[in-house]
């Protein structure tokens, strides 16, 4: 694990998403971490394409799941 140095600007819209996602300050970062080498690696792909294919990799279903 190592130190990431971010403006506080980015550090308080991180806290701010990461409340609302329920996830840690932490774990909000890495997951905007990750979506955006995946955008940067296929930039063909759509933000919804890139998590479907990620669940799908997961073996994660969600079809069955009802909307709210």
């Amino acid at each position: 694990m190592g130190i990431v140095k971010i403006e506080d600007r980015l550090h308080e819209d991180i806290r701010k998403a990461s409340t609302v996602m329920c996830r840690s300050i932490n774990a909000q970062a890495e997951f905007w971490i990750k979506v955006g080498m995946l955008a940067e690696t296929n930039p063909t792909q759509t933000f919804n394409e890139i998590i479907a294919r990620q669940l799908k990799n997961a073996e994660l279903e969600l079809s069955n799941i009802a909307a709210a």
